[in-house]
């Protein structure tokens, strides 16, 4: 392979675009999946009401996990998506479990009782901030919640893509670094000295012999 038809680091090839992309639509399906086929018996016992915090403490540690990848991967961008696909997706389904055990639970928490999919729904609008208005939280319980989740919103859309987009900026200096930086120490200072690449090595040669062979 050519230095021209080989792709540049941290970008990968079309092939692998491919890959990773239908891995994140894979990620975002199973959990979609898993939303409705998980039993919610809607009559918060132990497990009901520990749905919420257990969720978002798992999206915060899956997100933490997710930084740390795109730090110490070569093609952080690609490793950003694939953590999209499953963070986002996560907190979504998390509050939507939460509204329709609630509804199950107490039908006047909202203007209509609602099904998994009426939940899912809900959820979206609330993050989206689109708000159609045909479904709304009716007690003050239920409004807490949604409060909650507009928070949430609020914390995910900014810090949270601040932290990713900082991420990738790290790993990107950490890859350049280590691409100019080989290794090698000056054992007289202990300073980092950049090893030259074969290219500049011949060059380097061919100028030395040349002046050698250049009659003074």
């Amino acid at each position: 392979m050519t230095e021209r038809s080989r792709p540049a680091e941290g970008h990968p090839s079309a092939g692998k675009v491919s890959v990773i992309l239908l891995r994140a639509i894979g990620s975002a399906a199973a959990l979609v999946l898993l939303y409705y086929v998980v039993p919610l018996q809607g009559r918060f016992s132990a497990t009901d009401v520990a749905l919420l915090p257990v969720g978002l403490a798992a999206f915060g540690g899956l997100t933490w996990y997710g930084i740390r990848r795109i730090i110490n991967s070569t093609t952080p961008r690609a490793v950003m998506v694939q953590v999209l696909a499953v963070v986002f997706p996560l907190f979504i389904v998390v509050f939507a479990a939460s509204y329709f055990l609630m509804s199950r639970e107490h039908p006047g928490s909202f203007s209509a009782r609602l099904t998994r999919t009426d939940a899912l729904y809900f959820t979206v609008t609330v993050f989206s901030t689109v708000g159609f208005g045909d479904l709304v939280a009716v007690s003050e319980t239920a409004r807490l919640m949604v409060t909650g989740q507009m928070v949430g919103d609020l914390i995910v859309i900014g810090a949270g893509v601040h932290l990713l987009a900082g991420a990738i900026r790290i790993g990107d200096e950490r890859r350049q670094t280590d691409s100019g930086f080989h290794g090698g120490t000056d054992r007289r200072t202990g300073t980092g000295r950049p090893t030259p690449s074969p290219e500049q090595t011949a060059w380097t040669e061919r100028a030395a012999h040349s002046q050698r062979s250049t009659p003074s």
